[in-house]
């Protein structure tokens, strides 16, 4: 029971993932023939193509991804409530709710804490031709970008991502004792 609870959990958190990188390339214009970016696409575009018949953008965010994004988590709950039906009637509907939006928002922390940590991986190895570098700079520019005005690189070592991480670190445990258990379970 436990390997299907972790491969539930994983398929829907990578797709999660998916779709919210979906929606963070296109806040941030970034560039569409990118590998990455194709990947992402093709990825999604079965699902919100029939979405956005009926789901328009609102503001120059795609909202039939956000949808989808909800999408994705309702499906992941109902399909962990039905290994464990007696959880839905102890579950009121107000928590369910909340439970989405925690999930969808500690998904694209975690996220957002991996694009970084690759990034600055492939910045100690890579010589800044690679087309992944090039999405991840344009992924984590315009939140590194104030960081980088307070905090110059010391000797070519950019420390704004080590900030980043501690205010991300930070922003988890604050969450976790705001939102208490239901934080650390999503």
């Amino acid at each position: 029971m436990d390997a299907v609870y972790f491969l539930i959990n994983t398929v829907c958190n990578l797709y999660l993932m998916v779709v919210l990188l979906r929606i963070w390339l296109q806040l941030v214009r970034a560039d569409f023939y990118n590998p990455i970016s194709q990947f992402t696409v093709k990825a999604t575009q079965p699902i919100l193509k029939p979405l956005r018949r009926f789901i328009p953008g609102f503001w120059g965010v795609d909202m039939a991804a956000v949808v989808l994004a909800i999408l994705v988590v309702i499906v992941k709950l109902s399909l962990l409530y039905a290994l464990n039906p007696n959880l839905l009637y102890d579950t009121p509907l107000s928590a369910l709710v909340l439970f989405v939006i925690l999930s969808i928002i500690k998904t694209a922390g975690t996220m957002l804490f991996w694009v970084m940590l690759i990034q600055a991986l492939l910045s100690w190895v890579s010589q800044g031709r690679s087309p992944v570098e090039y999405m991840l700079f344009q992924l984590t520019g315009p939140i590194l970008a104030p960081l980088r005005r307070i905090i110059p690189p010391l000797g070519g070592l950019d420390l704004s991502v080590l900030v980043a991480f501690i205010i991300l670190q930070a922003l988890n445990l604050l969450m976790g004792s705001v939102f208490g258990p239901i934080w650390w379970q999503v």
